[in-house]
């Protein structure tokens, strides 16, 4: 996005924390069809206006072409776009949904899991808030833990350290979540494999 010169020296006068969600859209896929092996009708939720949109539908594509696969992109801008997208999805008897990761579903995660759960469409997300409020799926970094990591730093910048001279953090925690009352809903079997690699599963 040009905000920093490096993540290892990001000059003027800016750090911070990277989740670094945009780059697990592969990762989350593969999930997903670990979940639904036989799904063909693949989907993704985009927002129209976010910066790097472009190289994570890229990844994701990638990674759905080496299965065999295709993902229909669904760029959306706001509420009520998302409300016609699922419309769309349900239309097109979807059977999968990748929701990337971005503040304006972040925000919308309630309706999201929603509306997956109405249309009874199988989703995977980038944050375990997701899977708190009834999202199927979850994998990426632990807010949690980066907002510690941010606190860490503005606790050195205050110190009179420059931003320019501090890295920017990389997410070191991820995580996976599963529910189980959604899985169970949505009349799904989770594979045992998934079980035993989630981090935490929601009963």
């Amino acid at each position: 996005m040009g905000l920093v010169a490096s993540l290892h020296r990001p000059g003027g006068n800016i750090t911070g924390v990277n989740h670094m969600s945009g780059d697990l859209g592969a990762k989350r896929l593969g999930l997903l069809h670990e979940m639904l092996p036989r799904a063909a009708r693949l989907a993704m939720l985009v927002n129209s206006g976010a910066a790097i949109v472009k190289s994570e539908i890229s990844d994701v594509q990638a990674a759905a072409s080496a299965i065999g696969g295709q993902v229909e992109v669904f760029p959306v801008s706001n509420t009520s776009d998302i409300d016609m997208a699922f419309l769309s999805l349900a239309q097109k008897r979807t059977d999968a949904l990748l929701v990337s990761p971005d503040a304006l579903f972040m925000n919308r995660r309630v309706q999201l899991a929603t509306l997956a759960a109405r249309h009874a469409i199988p989703a995977i997300y980038a944050f375990r808030e997701y899977a708190e409020v009834g999202g199927l799926m979850s994998y990426g970094a632990s807010l949690t833990d980066q907002a510690r990591q941010t606190g860490i730093y503005t606790g050195r910048v205050l110190k009179g350290e420059k931003p320019a001279d501090l890295p920017v953090m990389r997410a070191t925690k991820f995580e996976f979540v599963i529910n189980l009352q959604t899985a169970k809903a949505l009349g799904l079997e989770v594979p045992p494999t998934l079980l035993a690699t989630a981090d935490e599963v929601i009963e």
